[in-house]
């Protein structure tokens, strides 16, 4: 099943179930007003909203729209809490060795809390007060949870996971670099994150969904050229594990996001990156010093996944970078 929130000029807009092909939408907002509803109630309201996928798919669902990325918000346009890991063990020892720290501690996932009050929609230009702190895109995966009670074990966590997602998760770098140095985490480096307009279910991943982990490359073009394609099961830590590891001391409100990192492959040389930051590293690494620069105004990035049949997941995020 495939779920997206159309626009309506609300904030949380109004849920929509999307066929397969992302090429119709049929209102669900009867069913549960918005996507933060429908995971609030999930038990409630997911037999429903199959019933309406499988009408739509069959073509005898009422009131079908054309569904366009340019009409939706992201999926949710706003969240409780947004926990974002880092557990693709390439892109951190890359990123680890250009700055000269120490390896990260084994057997704990990374993760930090980033703001959440906002996420911007697939299409959205994203604003920026200057080229100078380093902007960069991060292509990762997500899911969204519904409620996941304190201390549940990775196989519980598991049966939490409603919705994925595809993530553009927006850093400053130079302003990164400064406030990892104060030890109380990002707060200027962290603009809202940008999602793919669709989310969907685990089921409709099919073997893809492995191991809680998406088994599909996600590519990466920079103003219209290829810079990723890089493979999702490649995680130290599964999304299970992930959710487990947040809800250790804590329950996690439905609706909580939890992110993957930038996805990231040990043969980077052949399949690519999917931030600038790690294509810099490797030039550090090899040469002394990185020779790629971060985007400028008026840069875009697209990001996309899909089957290895070559149909389509999540949809396409596709932004340019603006002066705020």
């Amino acid at each position: 099943m495939k779920l997206a929130t159309l626009a309506n000029g609300t904030r949380d807009g109004r849920l929509v179930v999307v066929s397969r092909d992302l090429t119709r939408a049929v209102p669900a907002n009867d069913i549960a007003a918005t996507m933060q509803d429908a995971i609030e109630r999930w038990a409630d309201v997911e037999s429903a909203l199959r019933s309406r996928a499988n009408l739509l798919e069959a073509g005898k669902a009422e009131g079908v729209i054309h569904f366009a990325s340019a009409d939706v918000l992201a999926p949710l346009p706003r969240a409780w809490q947004w926990l974002d890991g880092s557990v693709y063990g390439t892109h951190g020892d890359l990123l680890q060795k250009m700055q000269g720290l120490a390896p990260n501690p084994k057997g704990r996932p990374l993760m930090y809390q980033g703001i959440s009050d906002q996420l911007f929609p697939a299409t959205a230009d994203v604003p920026f007060p200057s080229e100078e702190d380093g902007i960069d895109f991060e292509g990762e995966f997500g899911v969204i949870v519904d409620e996941v009670p304190l201390g549940v074990t990775p196989e519980e966590a598991a049966g939490h996971i409603r919705l994925i997602v595809q993530i553009n998760d927006w850093s400053l770098r130079v302003i990164g670099k400064t406030e990892m140095q104060t030890g109380f985490g990002w707060i200027q480096a962290k603009p809202p994150i940008a999602m793919a307009p669709v989310a969907v279910t685990p089921d409709e991943l099919g073997d893809a969904w492995r191991d809680g982990q998406v088994d599909l490359p996600l590519l990466v073009d920079w103003n219209g050229k290829r810079f990723g394609a890089v493979e999702g099961y490649a995680m130290d830590y599964g999304f299970p594990q992930l959710i487990a590891h947040a809800a250790r001391t804590r329950t996690l409100c439905a609706g909580t996001i939890i992110g993957s990192g930038t996805v990231s492959n040990a043969n980077y040389s052949e399949v690519g990156s999917s931030c600038i930051a790690e294509v810099r590293a490797v030039e550090a690494i090899a040469d002394g010093k990185p020779t790629t620069g971060f985007m400028q105004f008026g840069d875009t990035v697209r990001m996309e996944v899909r089957t290895r049949n070559g149909a389509p997941v999540f949809g396409v995020i596709e932004q340019k970078v603006v002066q705020a």
